[in-house]
């Protein structure tokens, strides 16, 4: 009996130790993972090697594509200025304007850099860079047009624009009838042009640019509505504290140098840098 109870007095001293020693593995990776939890945003741009940022690639001069195809634009080169700054790459991913908040509250992209409006609902869920160009909301209606003479005049109207941009708030807010949603400017254009819509509402850059390469089309700029501040989000929080300490950096260098009224020349025709 006492050599039965000694004997299985071994085997439970042998299952406890290998339990102990089961469990070191898992203790011993603790520190390692903690430190690849406590890395923030920047620092993972920066291990990745590569700044991934959202656009639409479609919206003169904002973010298009050349004659050659190649992906050009006032965003596409302060986005570039940004990765430059940050010593990675940069990978553009265009999508519509409505998944461009998705991906980034998500983690598919690191910034969106496509002419976004600083508002107040937005700022409920991103924190925003400083303004890296302000932004005149014009209202767009057909020359023959004897209905629309100013904003107030859209109460009971049809206008066109993206789904979730500040001139569709606009629009809603000055009592329209229905938005017609669309991706592009062009379509919005064409639908006023053609009679499907009585109006929009648009960035006066992005129009100006469309009307110097279509300058035979019967459109005209009922109004300007309002000044928009332009910033880069990021989502709230301190995880993206230092990234945008950076990008604001990089803004006001720019602004500070000129460089950055250069670049709104170079595409809107006029300096968007400064209010």
């Amino acid at each position: 009996m006492k050599k039965l109870l000694s004997a299985l007095l071994a085997l439970l001293l042998v299952a406890s130790l290998a339990a102990c020693t089961s469990g070191t593995p898992s203790n011993n990776n603790a520190p390692e993972n903690t430190e690849a939890a406590e890395k923030d945003h920047l620092a993972r741009i920066q291990e990745a090697g590569k700044l991934v940022v959202a656009m639409e690639g479609n919206w003169s001069p904002w973010t298009f594509h050349d004659e050659s195809d190649k992906l050009v634009g006032y965003d596409v080169e302060v986005a570039a200025a940004i990765a430059e700054k940050l010593g990675v790459e940069v990978e553009y991913i265009e999508g519509a304007w409505g998944g461009l908040f998705m991906g980034l509250s998500n983690g598919r992209y690191d910034l969106v850099v496509n002419g976004v409006g600083i508002t107040e609902s937005r700022k409920e869920t991103y924190d925003f860079s400083e303004p890296y160009a302000y932004n005149t909301t014009v209202l767009i209606a057909r020359t023959d047009n004897e209905e629309i003479k100013s904003l107030a005049d859209l109460e009971g109207k049809v206008t066109a624009n993206s789904l979730g941009s500040t001139f569709e708030s606009i629009a809603i807010d000055a009592g329209v009838d229905h938005v017609e949603t669309v991706d592009t400017l062009e379509e919005t254009l064409n639908l006023v042009l053609n009679g499907r819509v009585d109006a929009t509402l648009n960035a006066k850059g992005s129009f100006d640019d469309y009307m110097r390469a279509h300058p035979e089309d019967p459109l005209y700029i009922v109004e300007e509505v309002k000044i928009e501040y332009v910033g880069i989000p990021v989502v709230k929080g301190e995880d993206n504290a230092r990234l945008l300490e950076v990008i604001n950096e990089v803004i006001n260098a720019k602004k500070a140098d000129g460089s950055l009224a250069e670049l709104s020349n170079k595409y809107f025709g006029f300096d968007m840098s400064h209010e």
